[in-house]
Order: structure tokens, then sequence, then C-alpha cells
């Protein structure tokens, strides 16, 4: 992945609606695809690697990877490594993670007012 020059247009723009915009500062913590649908899905309780990659097929190995660092340097998940062979590595939320699980709930909610219907796996 190619770096984006820290003094581009671009990333200037993006640091200042930061600064000045609550919804942006969530978004850059939160935003895209992935993270919500991971963090919904550390909300039942701590799951390691393969459990998350096997609820959530679609996201490649790599997305989920980057995606689990990134929120480990937010902040929003806990990464515990047990030293043992094979290793043991689990991801649950941290605390302000924890303080997401209102609004995850709320996304939940939503949807299931529009006739979502969860599927078992």
């Amino acid at each position: 992945m190619t770096a984006i020059k820290e003094s581009s247009t671009l990333n200037v723009n993006k640091k200042a609606n930061k600064a000045t915009c609550p919804i942006s500062y969530v978004m850059s913590k939160l935003g895209g695809h992935w993270k919500p649908i991971i963090l919904f899905h550390l909300m039942s309780g701590p799951k390691r690697y393969s459990e998350l990659k096997r609820l959530i097929p679609a996201i490649t190995e790599k997305m989920l990877i980057q995606h689990l660092k990134q929120m480990q340097e937010d902040v929003l998940v806990i990464r515990k490594s047990e030293n043992v062979v094979p290793p043991f590595v689990t991801y649950s939320l941290s605390a302000d993670g924890e303080q997401l699980r209102p609004m995850l709930d709320e996304m939940v909610k939503w949807a299931t007012a529009r006739d979502f219907k969860m599927e078992q796996v």
C-alpha cells in the first residue's frame, strides 16, 4: 500500500475535519466496511483470529489482520497472546470498545426493524 504524503491536500483536509467534527473523528476510528462488523462479533466475548475469520467469511486475511492492528492501535480492541505452542491469541473489546456497544446495539435494532433476519451460520 502506498503511503499518503503527510502534506498532501487530502491529508491536511482530513486532519482539519477530524479536529472540528466529532463524526469525522468517529469515522476515522470505525470507518470502512469491516471494523464495525469485527466489533459486533467481539461484543459477544473474546474471539480467536480463526473464530473471527469463520464468523466473517467474506473478509480477506489481510484485511482482518490490518483492521485488528488498527483497532488495537486505536485502543478499541485488546490482543492477548499466551506464550504457548501453538500460539494462543484472543481479541476482545477494550474499555473504549465497550463504550461503542450502545451504538452498535442501536445499529442492530435499526436493521432488525427493517426486516433484517440474522441467519444462523
